[in-house]
């Protein structure tokens, strides 16, 4: 599949905001159509999402509605992935280097960077703090909860938060990425994407099965 990230030619500095311009700019919605290991994890959430950048910042809005909802951590860089948790993998360059930005229903952040080596890099806390988020859930840290959940959560991610790299513009740039949404510690735990995982246990770490990100 291939992803398009419309152009919107105005800067965004309140992440509250994104929905109302995404609006504004008519930006599609996706799916997170690919159930992935459901036969191990049968439960399918509905999720979708919308991207668009502004040329020096990537805007996303996730929409999620689900059967139970969690969110424990509540310091970035922390184990958002067993809270309700939408993500965003992007490879930037053809360098073998990786970003996942991982969310939680309350905006709890972490971000990291991988090579083909395996080496690790977690942002440090001015990466981590300029990127702007707002959810529809206020940021108090709750256990599981059980019953149907509506949550929406929004990122402003700037160019610089592509830490290992130096990107100038967003603009007419083609990028590999794939899209998640996760619980591991849920009632149901789930595993969607956006493309295809192919792998025989849950494992989101595969930039062999990222797809095209084409920023207009």
């Amino acid at each position: 599949m291939e992803l398009i990230a419309k152009y919107i030619p105005v800067l965004v500095f309140d992440a509250s905001q994104v929905p109302n311009v995404l609006d504004k700019y008519a930006v599609d919605w996706h799916q997170l159509w690919c159930h992935n290991w459901a036969k191990d994890f049968p439960y399918q959430p509905d999720v979708r999402f919308r991207i668009a950048h502004t040329g020096r910042q990537i805007l996303l809005q996730y929409d999620v509605r689900e059967n139970s909802i969690r969110a424990v951590a509540d310091t970035d860089n922390g184990r958002v992935w067993e809270d309700s948790c939408c993500e965003f993998f992007v490879s930037p360059s053809n360098d073998g280097i990786y970003y996942n930005f991982e969310c939680n229903c309350i905006g709890t952040l972490l971000i990291g960077a991988k090579k083909d080596t395996n080496e690790r890099h977690r942002a440090s806390e001015d990466v981590l703090s300029s990127v702007k988020r707002w959810t529809s859930l206020p940021h108090q840290p709750f256990p599981l909860q059980k019953g149907d959940a509506h949550w929406q959560l929004t990122l402003i991610i700037p160019d610089s938060a592509f830490f290992l790299h130096h990107i100038n513009y967003l603009s007419q740039r083609e990028m590999r990425c794939n899209l998640y949404k996760c619980g591991d510690l849920l009632a149901k735990p789930h595993y969607m994407s956006w493309n295809p995982v192919h792998s025989e246990k849950p494992n989101f770490h595969r930039p062999q099965d990222f797809d095209t990100c084409i920023f207009e």
